[in-house]
């Protein structure tokens, strides 16, 4: 699946099952709590944390709603996140194509 298919299915599903887009402000909020889960599963599984009791290692599932919550405020803000990407991607490669090959930090 390309971004933009994930656009259009995210966009056919809100259509058929959701009534409609919740407000872009509420999407942000939506989206701040499901990246807070998802640091959550990170500090857990990576860091120093231990899962409680009930608690469950569904990394790829918090990513997805994160993604989830993101294609929906680029549907709805009118952004084609293929093409965001792509400049994106281009802007870091301009900017960044010697800085972490440097980077002695990264070097170990």
């Amino acid at each position: 699946m390309t971004i933009k298919e994930a656009q259009e299915a995210v966009d056919r599903w809100i259509r058929e099952y959701g009534v409609r887009y919740f407000s872009e402000l509420t999407n942000m909020a939506v989206l701040t709590e499901e990246v807070g889960e998802l640091a959550r599963v990170i500090a857990r599984k990576y860091g120093d944390q231990s899962f409680k009791e009930g608690e469950k290692d569904n990394l790829g599932e918090e990513m997805a709603d994160v993604l989830w919550v993101l294609l929906c405020l680029a549907n709805q803000t009118g952004v084609d996140l293929t093409e965001e990407l792509l400049k994106s991607i281009e802007k870091k490669t301009q900017r960044d194509s010697l800085r972490h090959i440097h980077n002695k930090k990264l070097m170990a």
